[in-house]
């Protein structure tokens, strides 16, 4: 008799397992976007497709660096985009639990036995072994796992645009760093000229030509400049600290950030750029959000329809020494639960999908708007600051500088000259970080490079695609 149960339990086991389908999940595959994807980054598969931290270990960066350097340092290093790269992983896992068969479940009843008189012992117990199988109708398996490989696909467009999301933030900061150093250069050149100065006044008040209140104002003005040096090197210091931040690093190893503000490209037309706003992760992924909503709502359909439990084993009757098998089927009766508050949920989440990607449009759009005016807007100022208004600028306080020293002018227009000139020289610093900010943002917005976008003519300035 054990050998027949054993033959039967291994035939209703075989034929439920043939029965249903296989656990293989197809995960769809999430294309990079151009920008930045020449550059490797953190991943969480190794070669042969098992979990393991791959390329986690790198070396932060030391010298002096370039944007592209610091784009692959966070690229490799920072701890929220290797975060989205897990949670990759944890969406496989769970597509892949979501494709597994439910476990058959096994029953060992005994009864008639520990009794009084002739049920005192075992001699008349029966004895009940059944094994039971879950069986889904209307393809839940199936459905099921399509929901969560599309939830996996959505896992990597949120990756995706996090990828994008850190190549803009470390250029904006990158951008941080090389204006901030410029500055220290700016403040320090104004503090060398004030020095400059109280050494003219401090001769002419010598020589008897000028107030000694000349000379009072002249020692205000260098140690004021000390300040702006002081303060400026506060500020390099905080960007550095930023930039590391964007690889994991707590400090700044790197002793100095290579780059050139003064360079800028021509702006290319607004209108080339709405076309490629399809690019962007958060207008890209809604394909797949659509898709996932409606499979979603396909496996709410199919959970109205109930499953079915099939139950074999055999009884024996140790009295008799008899035995028998059993059979049996269980089904739920959908009388009052058909699942109809699922599938309304189901209904009200694709039609909540729908809005949410029209919004999402508007948002991006209106975005693109903003970062482009900016962008149009500083290219023209730096421009124009550039080319009219530093030459003018440096011209006047040289021409006035020689002109009190040979007493042509007072010390306030010198005073005044040199503010202007380095007002006008921090304004434009200012400008230039502010376009190329503003380019980072609509690269960001269109997930590629503008460069590609536009030439370069011979008499522009030729761009830091080599820092890229």
């Amino acid at each position: 008799m054990n050998i027949r149960c054993s033959i039967l339990i291994a035939v209703f086991y075989l034929m439920v397992i043939s029965g249903c389908s296989s656990t293989v999940v197809d995960f769809p595959l999430i294309e990079k976007r151009p920008l930045g994807k020449d550059m490797m980054t953190f991943s969480t598969a190794g070669d042969n497709g098992e979990p393991g931290a791959v390329g986690r270990e790198f070396k932060a960066p030391e010298g002096v660096i370039t944007l592209r350097e610091a784009l692959s340092s966070a690229l490799m290093g920072n701890p929220e985009l290797a975060a989205f790269s897990w949670e990759i992983r944890a969406a496989e896992a769970r597509a892949l639990q979501a494709g597994l068969i439910p476990n058959p479940e096994i029953e060992i009843e005994a009864e008639e036995f520990g009794g009084i008189g002739e049920r005192r012992n075992f001699k008349g117990a029966a004895g009940t072994l059944v094994l039971s199988q879950l069986i889904e109708l209307g393809s839940k398996g199936s459905k099921r796992r399509r929901v969560a490989s599309l939830e996996s696909g959505l896992a990597g467009w949120d990756y995706e645009a996090k990828r994008l999301e850190v190549v803009s933030e470390t250029t904006k900061t990158f951008i941080e760093v090389i204006a901030a150093q410029d500055l220290v250069t700016l403040k320090e050149e104004l503090l060398r000229l004030a020095e400059e100065v109280l050494t003219t006044v401090s001769e002419r008040v010598k020589a008897g030509k000028v107030s000694p209140i000349e000379e009072t104002r002249a020692k205000i003005s260098v140690s004021t400049s000390r300040i702006g040096v002081v303060q400026a090197k506060r500020d390099l210091k905080i960007a550095r600290k930023k930039l590391a931040a964007a690889w994991g690093g707590k400090t700044a190893l790197f002793e100095q950030a290579r780059g050139d503000l003064d360079t800028i490209n021509p702006v290319p037309p607004v209108g080339n750029l709405w076309s490629l706003l399809l690019q962007n992760p958060d207008i890209a992924r809604w394909e797949l959000e659509i898709k996932q909503r409606k499979a979603a709502l396909d496996l709410e359909k199919a959970n109205r329809i109930p499953d079915l439990t099939l139950n074999a084993g055999m009884q024996r009757f140790n009295e008799t020494h008899d035995g028998s098998f059993l059979f049996g089927v269980s089904i739920p009766i959908p009388l009052f639960d058909r699942n109809q508050g699922g599938i309304r949920e189901a209904l009200h989440s694709l039609s909540k999908a729908n809005e949410e990607r029209r919004a999402t449009e508007v948002q991006i759009h209106a975005a693109l708007t903003e970062a482009y005016q900016t962008l149009a807007c500083a290219h023209s100022e730096a421009k124009t600051l550039k080319d009219d208004v530093l030459p003018s600028a440096e011209q006047v306080f040289k021409d006035i500088k020689e002109g009190y020293r040979l007493g042509k002018f007072g010390y306030l227009e010198v005073l005044e000259a040199q503010q202007t000139l380095f007002e006008v020289k921090e304004q434009y610093i200012e400008s230039l970080a502010t376009y190329h900010s503003s380019v980072a943002d609509v690269e960001h917005l269109i997930a590629r490079g503008l460069e590609s976008l536009t030439e370069t003519p011979k008499n522009e300035t030729k761009g830091n695609d080599n820092d890229k």
